[in-house]
């Protein structure tokens, strides 16, 4: 369940993240770094690893807590949460868009070594390659915000790349074992774990 906890934390912390991009057009630049990274990870020897360490996503267990303990302040967090989980199901369904998906992170991986992940260049490729393929799945992942910024090219583009570092959390929390039963089944295990985490 610690494992788990981890990524279910990478997921809410990219999901925060995507609603302060929507709302107020800046990412918090550490916290977009640890979410872009994690898509370049293919072959991280643990979860930790696969953002940076454990302490990377401190914010998201600290998310994950408040909404465990029914202290949750955004109430759209949850449902974009929801959504996003859905969405990986039917992505990893869906063989040949995954094939394009990882095709697409495989040819940013070389820039995205040499300008950083979280370069102009390199979100408008990752929010390219979201929206050719995920974005057509259902259920669509509906992002609110202040219109003045989601209408702006480079945002929208941000969005849709650190969108697809949730579905890459989403992703990781399924091969855990996770599934949307632990939300509620087994709840308290995993505010355990977090609880664990955070000290």
């Amino acid at each position: 369940m610690s494992e788990r906890a981890l990524a279910l934390a990478g997921l809410v912390q990219a999901l925060a993240q995507v609603r302060r991009i929507a709302e107020t057009g800046q990412a918090h630049a550490a916290t977009l770094a640890t979410a872009i990274d994690s898509v370049f990870r293919f072959q991280a020897p643990s979860t930790a690893a696969v953002y940076g360490g454990a302490e990377r996503v401190r914010d998201g267990l600290v998310l994950l807590r408040d909404y465990f303990e029914s202290r949750g302040r955004d109430e759209q967090l949850p449902r974009l949460a929801l959504s996003v989980l859905q969405l990986e199901r039917r992505f990893a369904q869906d063989e040949d868009m995954m094939r394009r998906v990882r095709e697409g992170l495989q040819a940013q991986t070389a820039r995205a070594a040499q300008l950083g992940g979280t370069h102009p260049d390199v979100l408008s490729a990752l929010g390219a390659l979201y929206a050719d393929t995920l974005s057509h799945l259902r259920p669509r992942v509906l992002v609110q915000g202040n219109p003045h910024y989601l209408g702006q090219p480079g945002v929208v583009a941000e969005v849709c790349a650190v969108l697809l570092a949730a579905v890459r959390s989403a992703m990781l929390w399924r091969q855990l074992g996770g599934s949307l039963w632990d939300l509620t089944l087994r709840r308290r295990a995993l505010l355990e774990a977090v609880r664990a985490h955070l000290g």
